[in-house]
């Protein structure tokens, strides 16, 4: 049978709801939100408003107009990053921060953007103390992961805020991890930007991602085009979201998003991440018995995400075992987070992560550690 650890990458097995409404939105709705005054086209605006407002809640955002559609939450990413920087600026970004965020940087860089890293312990805390000296210079961006895709490590997010709001710097938050698991309270913690993936914790289909852009920060846009608003003007609309989101939107993505939600919220996000974490722990536990078995253990766990390395194994070589032997799918390597690696200690080879997901049971887990405990055996 079939055993999928890998929903860091990607949520699966998906809610019934989720693919049910992705079918009804293909084959019901002949439109796109906000083009054309006929039914089929309301219909489409109604599925919009819906997935919008749900993010809002998600997101702790009062203001579902905030709420602006991506592609992914590297898209969002990398409009924060490119609209909001310019040369002579400097940003701060922490020892354990995706690709996503670390190539749009480094691009930028290459334009006159000083970007400095905040250090990080190598079990995911960080250093505040050295962020409270680094903020003493003037700093246009902070960029914090909300948690590692590595090992679950949680960001202290309400620390870093305050301490970023007391310099007037605003913060971006990458919770691609956390969305659908963890409160985001992105009002709140009066966070400057918070971008996110929708086929991760939230439970919804690829090519949907959230971005949210506070009222008083001026981020261009990525992009221009049509919005089905003010389509008399030749200048991309000002007002959000329509600023932000030019193109055909991917309805059926933001049908199966809205019920993703929809499932979060009648199971209970809290009930989900005690789930999650529960396996993650026991995990922990079983691993650590075992002989040559390295478990990267964070300071504070945010989600179910496991990372481990085994004395003298290529960690790409026992997940190819784990897939071709006993049917068990988790991820390999640096997990496009080289940064969080070095900080771990795990570079270049990197790890076998393994990520439960709301489906997963306390017998899955089982079946891994008895498959893992045959590989060590066979040594």
């Amino acid at each position: 049978m079939f055993l999928y650890l890998d929903n860091a990458a990607t949520s699966y097995p998906k809610p019934p709801g989720v693919i049910e409404a992705v079918r009804r939105a293909l084959e019901g709705i002949a439109a796109s939100p906000g083009r054309g005054a006929h039914r089929h086209g309301r219909y489409a605006a109604a599925v919009a408003a819906e997935c919008r407002a749900r993010v809002a809640g998600i997101l702790g955002v009062s203001d579902a107009g905030r709420v602006v559609f991506t592609k992914n939450a590297t898209e969002g990413l990398n409009l924060v990053l490119k609209g909001w920087l310019r040369p002579g600026d400097r940003v701060l970004y922490t020892g354990f921060e995706h690709n996503s965020v670390v190539r749009p940087l480094r691009r930028l860089v290459s334009q006159g953007v000083r970007a400095e890293q905040i250090p990080c312990t190598p079990g995911g805390g960080l250093d505040l103390p050295a962020l409270r000296e680094m903020l003493a210079a003037p700093a246009r961006l902070v960029v914090l992961v909300h948690a590692s895709n590595v090992n679950g490590a949680l960001m202290p997010v309400a620390e870093v805020s305050e301490l970023c709001g007391r310099s007037g710097v605003p913060v971006l938050l990458d919770a691609a991890q956390t969305a659908g698991l963890l409160p985001i309270a992105a009002e709140e913690l009066n966070l400057g930007m918070v971008a996110c993936s929708g086929h991760k914790g939230l439970l919804g289909p690829s090519g949907m991602g959230l971005l949210y852009v506070r009222p008083d920060l001026d981020v261009s846009p990525l992009m221009e085009g049509g919005t089905g608003s003010r389509s008399e003007v030749p200048e991309q609309p000002e007002e959000c979201p329509d600023r932000y989101e030019s193109g055909t939107p991917n309805l059926p993505g933001m049908a199966g998003l809205a019920e993703g939600i929809g499932y979060i919220l009648e199971q209970g996000m809290e009930a989900i991440w005690e789930h999650e974490v529960s396996l993650a722990l026991h995990l922990e536990s079983e691993l650590s018995e075992m002989p040559g078995v390295r478990v990267l253990i964070p300071e504070e766990r945010g989600t179910g995400t496991v990372s481990f390395t085994v004395d003298g194994m290529n960690p790409a070589d026992l997940g190819f075992i784990l897939d071709e032997a006993f049917d068990i799918a988790v991820r390999t390597g640096l997990h496009c987070a080289p940064l969080a690696h070095q900080s771990l200690g795990t570079f270049p080879e990197g790890t076998v992560r393994v990520s439960p997901g709301f489906s997963t049971s306390s017998e899955e887990i089982e079946s891994f550690l008895e498959a893992l405990r045959s590989v060590l055996a066979r040594r």
